[in-house]
């Protein structure tokens, strides 16, 4: 593999980048300074170091990012902008989302290319929580809490949703937790009751909350502690 590939794709940092930090001498392969992007390294055997720091073998990436209004969650999308336009990554098209968030919805959304790990988010069998903020354009009954957690009956649909915990804050703001997550869900759940969601926005995934230093359509990657949080 070609050193600048290498540091690209073990990092994240853009070849074009990864060409000017070996320009300034920053980047020591088998204790000799790198200036050659196309020499060839062989992951496990080569000693690579970028800024004195020992660089791993690029493995699986995990990312948060705050989903903005008017993105799809898709790598790619004929006729909208999608949220992989958003991450300024090599092979950012090989990143996949871990669930969706509709294009008018905001929030946390996890990316990997680790199918596995992913699979975990997922699959129902995990029963995995997600946290929701809703706003809703008429004021939510205090009856809904007892329906959400009964569960509903969605249009076009014969099977009850699964119990959900829905707490109202105000009259028309809510949160809501779910453990599995059918197509336009939590809309679909306070139409049933008569309601409509106006705002949407996702806070949490399993323990993985989204960071409230990001911006709408910022992003980093995951600690380790979160990566692993996301049990098998």
């Amino acid at each position: 593999m070609r050193l600048d590939k290498y540091l690209s794709q073990a990092t994240g940092i853009s070849r074009k980048e990864i060409h000017r930090i070996m320009h300034r001498g920053d980047v020591i392969l088998n204790g000799h300074e790198a200036l050659n992007p196309a020499v060839h390294v062989e992951p496990g055997v080569d000693t690579i170091c970028l800024n004195d720091e020992p660089v791993g073998a690029p493995g699986p990436r995990y990312l948060m990012l705050f989903k903005p209004l008017g993105y799809v969650s898709a790598s790619d999308d004929p006729s909208h902008p999608t949220i992989n336009s958003l991450v300024d990554l090599p092979r950012n098209d090989e990143l996949h989302c871990c669930g969706r968030l509709d294009i008018d919805a905001t929030g946390l959304m996890l990316l990997t290319d680790d199918g596995k790990w992913s699979h975990r988010i997922t699959s129902p069998r995990h029963k995995l929580p997600k946290r929701y903020r809703v706003e809703t354009a008429d004021p939510i009954d205090a009856a809904a809490v007892q329906a959400f957690n009964d569960g509903l009956k969605l249009h076009g649909e014969h099977r009850l949703t699964k119990p959900a915990e829905l707490e109202i804050l105000a009259p028309r703001e809510a949160i809501v937790y779910l453990t599995e997550g059918r197509y336009h869900q939590v809309k679909r759940m306070f139409a049933a009751l008569g309601n409509k969601v106006i705002r949407l926005h996702r806070e949490q995934i399993g323990p993985i909350v989204l960071d409230p230093a990001l911006e709408p359509g910022e992003y980093r990657f995951l600690t380790d502690a979160e990566i692993a949080s996301i049990k098998p």
